[in-house]
């Protein structure tokens, strides 16, 4: 299926900026999760720039394509890329996990867009099935994408899904891969090694697209295999770096759940902005 060509550098630049303001909202909350916010800066924006049908303005028309962010503890690059399509006002970002405030800590349906609310990790997948399973089954022609983190998908729940996505044939489902290789408590690879990971999705009849998730045509280009795939549903595995973007946060597991210090906001805004 044809897509429109998207001027990668302007897509770059878009990304600078919504890492400035994860980092931004994150601080002034004194809580919350960069590492893996910073990570998924280029998934959401090919999403939601890029290629699926949403409307802003009718955050409950019918036919939406649905966004399901399973590692919900990633809320701020939801809530940046909401706020940048016009969801909610910019200013809600400063009251990230304040009292009150529609932006909690986890996504949350209180929020408008945000269709799945997150806590216990590992229930996405299941939740984003019902969708596909209930579209399919009403001849709907939107199309599902679940969100997930590599360090999630330990969950046994996520194979279960897994299986029961391949059974039913949810072609019209995206799982989405954060292959960051860091968890809270350090290295994927050193806490449950899930290689090879994309021999596993294959194993459970997934049709698997293997890409750099920092690189916006290879993710377009693995999103446009997904519209095309028919009998199966798709993961994308989006290998990234934790932190993406601030040098001093990037593969680090301390930065899972930290917020940063105003010093350190400054340091990290002065390199996104070039000036080291």
């Amino acid at each position: 299926m044809p897509q429109a060509v998207y001027d990668t550098t302007a897509l770059k630049e878009t990304a600078r900026q919504f890492r400035k303001e994860i980092l931004k909202m994150i601080t002034a909350a004194g809580s919350g999760h960069p590492g893996g916010s910073l990570s998924a800066v280029e998934i959401m924006i090919s999403l939601y720039l890029c290629r699926m049908n949403h409307r802003p303005d009718d955050p409950g028309w019918a036919q939406r394509d649905r966004f399901v962010m399973s590692k919900g503890h990633a809320s701020p690059v939801v809530y940046v890329t909401l706020t940048d399509r016009g969801y909610f006002p910019k200013e809600e970002l400063q009251r990230f996990r304040k009292m009150g405030s529609i932006l909690q800590g986890h996504v949350s349906t209180v929020a408008p867009g945000i269709e799945f609310s997150s806590g216990e990790l590992g229930q996405g997948l299941s939740y984003a099935n019902g969708i596909a399973l209930g579209a399919k089954l009403k001849n709907e022609k939107f199309k599902i994408y679940c969100l997930l983190g590599d360090g999630e998908i330990e969950e046994g729940q996520v194979w279960e899904a897994a299986m029961t996505s391949a059974q039913q044939k949810l072609d019209n489902l995206c799982a989405i891969v954060d292959v960051n290789g860091v968890q809270e408590n350090g290295p994927t690879s050193q806490i449950k090694n899930e290689e090879p990971l994309a021999a596993k999705w294959e194993s459970y009849n997934w049709n698997v697209v293997d890409v750099d998730g920092h690189d916006f045509n290879q993710l377009l280009s693995a999103l446009d295999i997904f519209e095309d795939t028919r009998g199966k549903p798709t993961v994308i595995l989006a290998r990234t770096v934790k932190g993406k973007g601030v040098s001093f946060m990037e593969n680090q597991a301390k930065w899972h759940g930290k917020a940063p210090t105003q010093a350190e906001l400054d340091a990290a805004l002065k390199e996104l902005d070039g000036n080291i």
